[in-house]
């Protein structure tokens, strides 16, 4: 929905300060509109305030408040910026006030400025009657599950060099022929006959066995601690202060020039 901000001004002069500033502040030169012109003839200044009162009829709608701002805006400026958000509205509205935009309503009562807001294909809303919302933060405290580090076993296997020392024992037969010259006994004539006589050699060698044995076993587990701990945050709240406005601060207000907010 788009938005149009109108300012009512005294002379043409605080109208095109106003625009000069509008457009400092962001907002586009072909999205405002300033009437009358001060460039403009004498012909087109009466088109002009022709088109003033259909204006605010159609802003407004018929009736005394258009008829109000119309015959006002024919002795002096008008200011007409169109944005596509409230809050370009707003912010227009604020810069249209601070350069001395009228307030008719108040003008008509002796009281303040201001320029008017209304959002096209709408009427008028009544400005009397303002909310200010109170809010008010919460803080809900919880918990939830992190990692905070861990173990990881990993096992592979690995070899080492061993050396023993080990003594063997070896067999080796030995053949001796020794001469004799002698008579030959009875037991030598015994043995004086075919046959064979064996002795075998025999040799130790090292015998290696190996056997797998548990020296070492190695538990992962875990061991579960519970400490309390106090959370401390800051959370917001709406504070609102009722300050109720006298005479003399309304009377002083006037005297400076000051204008309290927007129609």
């Amino acid at each position: 929905m788009s938005h149009t901000v109108v300012g009512v001004f005294d002379t043409s002069n605080e109208a095109q300060t106003a625009l000069q500033q509008l457009v400092s502040s962001g907002f586009s030169r072909d999205n405002i509109d300033i009437a009358p012109n001060t460039n403009a003839g004498a012909d087109e200044h009466d088109k002009k305030d022709d088109s003033i009162g259909n204006f605010f009829r159609n802003l407004f709608g018929s009736g005394d408040h258009s008829e109000r701002y119309s015959n006002y805006a024919r002795t002096g400026a008008i200011v007409t910026v169109h944005v596509r958000s409230a809050a370009d509205a707003e912010k227009a509205a604020d810069i249209l006030d601070e350069h001395g935009a009228v307030n008719l309503d108040e003008r008509a009562t002796g009281q303040g400025t201001g320029a008017v807001a209304a959002d096209r294909g709408r009427p008028e809303t009544s400005a009397t009657d303002t909310t200010i919302p109170v809010v008010e933060e919460e803080m809900q405290v919880g918990k939830q599950e992190v990692e905070t580090g861990g173990v990881r076993l990993r096992s592979r296997i690995i070899e080492r060099p061993i050396e023993e020392h080990l003594r063997l024992r070896e067999e080796h037969v030995r053949v001796e022929r020794n001469p004799v010259n002698r008579p030959a006994t009875p037991g030598d004539m015994n043995a004086f006959k075919e046959g064979s006589v064996e002795m075998t050699e025999h040799a130790e060698e090292p015998v290696v066995r190996k056997e797998a044995r548990v020296v070492e076993e190695i538990n992962l587990g875990k061991d579960v601690e519970e400490h309390d701990e106090n959370i401390k945050g800051t959370v917001r709240k709406t504070d609102v202060e009722v300050d109720r406005l006298d005479e003399d601060e309304l009377r002083r207000r006037r005297t400076e020039g000051d204008r309290p907010g927007n129609v």
